[in-house]
């Protein structure tokens, strides 16, 4: 196992499933990954949410890593950072490949 695998599954991870784990959140995940940066306005902009709303799942996004801001004379402009994804994708993948180990291993045990 490669030592940046080792290094991605101790770092915690629940932070980033938690902050992925609401509609709002994802919604703006999904806008932001086109890799155009967005403005608070321009991200309000057709949602039933305030300003201050978006605002608030942002920080939550970027807490994590997911988003980071760029200020831009008055306006903070939020970009996709596709970095912690990449680690939550790797560690399911780890996941995966366990559970794929472990129903092989039943498969051998139940066949013998």
């Amino acid at each position: 196992m490669s030592h940046q695998r080792r290094n991605a599954k101790r770092r915690p991870r629940a932070p980033v499933f938690a902050a992925l784990g609401d509609e709002t959140r994802l919604s703006l995940v999904a806008k932001l990954c086109g890799g155009q940066p967005y403005s608070i306005s321009q991200l309000t902009q057709g949602s039933k949410l305030t300003r201050q709303a978006i605002t608030k799942h942002l920080r939550v996004l970027e807490c994590v890593g997911i988003v980071h801001s760029v200020r831009t004379g008055r306006e903070s402009l939020f970009e996709f950072d596709r970095q912690p994804i990449e680690e939550i994708r790797e560690y399911l993948d780890f996941v995966s490949q366990q559970w794929d180990q472990t129903l092989s291993r039943l498969k051998l045990f139940v066949e013998d």
